[in-house]
């Protein structure tokens, strides 16, 4: 290196020494104060590092449920079953309204398991059934230490917090809505003693099942529906469950009816007036709805008299059921399941919300309702011969509107064939010994030297309640004899 450059470079750092010396005197502070300040920078980083990571360590605590009352209440719930596979938890999907719900109350800490929740629902609805009044009874986290209608002391409580003055409940309706889906909601919710059960004491249950005029003959419907009134046995208009240990087909049916959604606006000839099925009943059956409504539409299409229903309802006659396709799920809804002497709770500020969240399904689907009836009218307005398009109309060949009913599965057969001249499903003695011989029931000699048949085995998703430890079926099993989807 030239003795230059060397020079150079001493030069410079005698430069670059000046310069530190200028900046330290205009700033006032020394390196050594410099260094303190970014030091004590970094610890107050790493302080609330620290802390932030401690509040998320207390997060992960466990929650201390023995520190909290729980109280027994009824939720009623709504929603949309068409996006669902059903209500109930199943063992091959999680995609159910039950598994949402549960997810929903262990996300805010209303219950730790569903184990240990004294849970029961009114019934089951089926892959893309919806309900409006679908109601369950189970344990809640409270704040009621005073001992309110359902509430449930931890132990060791002390006198003093026994007697302390009456607190507000948990708001369970605003919490849980917060959580849930939009199309699932908590309408309302009411204590009820610890005994009460939403599937034993049910006093009645009402479905309905909403379908167009089309070409349904209606009136002749509503004077058929009135035939399953009463007590009898509907094996022959439902899916026998026999696997899961339902045996007995008796239901009685308080009362059953065809009418129009908007009556003051129904008309004798609007092919698009809505009308509903209503039935209400003390408990259904497997499918035992879409199965009635079946048999009703094929009478609305005046390809059975209504006469069929009584020859359906003679199992001496009929014991075996013809085969039959249901009528389609997505029109049937658990409308109402009536309890006596429940006060429900309703908070204001939800009610709204949940009807703005109906008013938004409702103008989705009625516009686009409307935007499909404009293309079938535009079709059927193109036609240029309007009277041949009449005639190929009232022949079943064109038009929307045909003699083909849309709301029953599977495909029409080109020539009918009466119900009765059909082949039959199995008996149910056939059904019973074929479900013996896989072990799924048994049969025994009873007291009398009569045989009784047991029912078939537990699901794995039964969860026996503390409070009803002698219950005599599981829960997905007795579902099965109350349910109408």
């Amino acid at each position: 290196m030239s003795d230059a450059l060397i020079q150079r470079i001493k030069e410079l750092e005698a430069e670059l020494e000046k310069l530190r010396s200028q900046l330290k005197e205009s700033s006032g502070a020394p390196d050594e104060a410099m260094s303190t300040e970014t030091t004590e920078s970094r610890s107050d980083w790493d302080a609330s590092s620290s802390k932030k990571e401690r509040r998320k360590a207390g997060k992960e605590r466990p929650f201390d449920f023995t520190a909290h009352p729980r109280r027994h209440v009824a939720l009623r719930l709504a929603y949309l079953g068409w996006a669902y596979q059903g209500f109930a938890v199943q063992e091959n999907t999680d995609n159910t309204v039950e598994a949402r719900l549960f997810e929903a109350l262990q996300k805010t800490r209303l219950i730790q398991d569903r184990q240990s929740s004294n849970y029961h629902r009114c019934g089951r609805t089926d892959k893309g059934v919806s309900a409006f009044s679908q109601v369950i009874t189970i344990d809640l986290r409270s704040t009621q230490f005073c001992r309110g209608l359902g509430a449930i002391l931890p132990e060791n409580v002390s006198v003093a917090v026994k007697t302390k003055a009456a607190v507000l409940e948990l708001p369970y309706v605003k919490m849980l809505n917060r959580v849930l889906p939009q199309d699932i909601r908590v309408l309302d919710w009411a204590p009820v003693a610890e005994g009460f059960s939403a599937r034993f004491d049910c006093q009645s249950r009402t479905y309905r099942y909403y379908f167009p005029r089309g070409i349904l003959d209606v009136e002749l419907m509503a004077e058929a529906a009135k035939r399953y009134e009463g007590t009898h046995d509907f094996r022959n208009l439902c899916k026998m469950d026999v696997g899961n240990g339902v045996l007995q087909f008796e239901r009685t049916i308080l009362s059953a009816t065809v009418k129009p959604v908007v009556p003051q606006h129904a008309s004798a000839t609007n092919q698009c007036d809505l009308f509903v099925f209503e039935i209400k009943g003390l408990a259904f059956l497997y499918h035992q709805v879409r199965c009635m409504m079946a048999v009703l539409l094929l009478i609305g299409q005046k390809l059975e008299k209504p006469e069929v229903i009584n020859q359906l309802l003679d199992i001496e006659n009929n014991p075996r059921k013809p085969q039959y396709s249901m009528a389609v799920d997505y029109p049937l809804v658990l409308y109402d399941c009536h309890f006596e002497g429940l006060r429900w709770t309703q908070e204001s500020e939800e009610v709204n919300h949940v009807l703005s969240s109906l008013q938004q399904h409702w103008t989705q689907s009625v516009v686009r309702a409307h935007v499909l009836l404009g293309m079938i009218q535009g079709l059927e307005d193109r036609g240029e011969k309007l009277k041949e398009v009449e005639r190929l109309v009232s022949q079943g060949i064109g038009g929307v509107f045909s003699n083909h009913c849309w709301l029953v599965e599977g495909t029409r057969q080109k020539n009918y064939r009466p119900l009765l001249e059909r082949p039959c499903c199995e008996s149910l003695e056939s059904r019973i010994n074929h479900f013996v011989k896989r072990g799924r029931l048994e049969r025994d000699e009873g007291e009398n030297g009569c045989e009784t048949v047991h029912r078939g085995k537990r699901s794995k998703h039964f969860h026996t309640s503390s409070s009803l430890p002698d219950s005599s079926e599981t829960q997905e099993q007795s579902d099965h004899q109350r349910e109408g989807n």
